[in-house]
């Protein structure tokens, strides 16, 4: 199934780089990733979070979408986590309200199977090199409960000059130009899970596929 995809660009610095990186950057993270947020608020928005329910963010960043998340879930739980312990610092700084943050790895995840009622990921599904991301989607499915729901984010492949030139710069300047876009509803469908909506937007000219997508019974 994946060999009639387009092929999408490998990721090639380590974890350790990416983390240190986003280390440094997350002082000044929320100026620079601005243009970013309302695509992340249009994928929290699609999982229609109900009170009490088990909410996890992956990639949460500095936290700007967890607000609205925790008031929706509420008395439920928020989780935020993110493999940087600077992105986390910044977060627990600002946000004055009950959600729990956790440093680790989306690909091994440490919370028990059918945990989360609905998680979230945007702009983080495409910092995974090609072989670890079905690794990341079963674990996604592993925690989340029956029925399950799954919001993504994340820029699309489409063959176009502006994704072209992306992706040049992407190869030249991996550790700044980090994401790079892939077939996120293709990898979905492959991980066993069931899309039931798929909007396409557009980011400074390049593709933003914002997917709601479901565990089967």
């Amino acid at each position: 199934m994946m060999s009639r995809q387009r092929p999408f660009r490998s990721v090639t610095r380590s974890k350790a780089t990416a983390q240190a990186s986003y280390d440094r950057l997350s002082r000044y993270y929320d100026w620079l990733a601005a243009s970013e947020r309302p695509f992340r608020e249009a994928g929290a928005h699609l999982l229609r979070v109900q009170p009490g329910e088990q909410v996890l963010e992956l990639g949460c960043g500095t936290g700007t979408v967890l607000p609205p998340l925790q008031q929706a879930a509420a008395p439920g739980q928020v989780i935020g986590l993110d493999l940087s312990a600077g992105m986390l610092q910044v977060a627990q700084r600002r946000l004055g309200f009950p959600v729990a943050f956790v440093q680790a790895d989306a690909a091994q995840l440490p919370f028990a199977a059918a945990r989360f009622d609905a998680v979230l990921m945007s702009f983080t599904l495409e910092l995974f090199d090609t072989p670890e991301i079905p690794v990341v989607l079963a674990e996604v499915r592993r925690v989340l409960g029956k029925n399950g729901r799954f919001a993504t984010v994340t820029l699309a492949q489409q063959n176009s000059f502006a994704v072209r030139l992306y992706e040049w710069f992407h190869d030249k300047l991996p550790n700044w130009v980090d994401c790079r876009p892939i077939p996120t509803d293709a990898l979905l469908a492959e991980a066993g899970f069931h899309i039931v909506t798929h909007q396409r937007r557009k980011l400074w000219g390049l593709p933003v596929d914002i997917i709601l997508a479901q565990t089967h019974a």
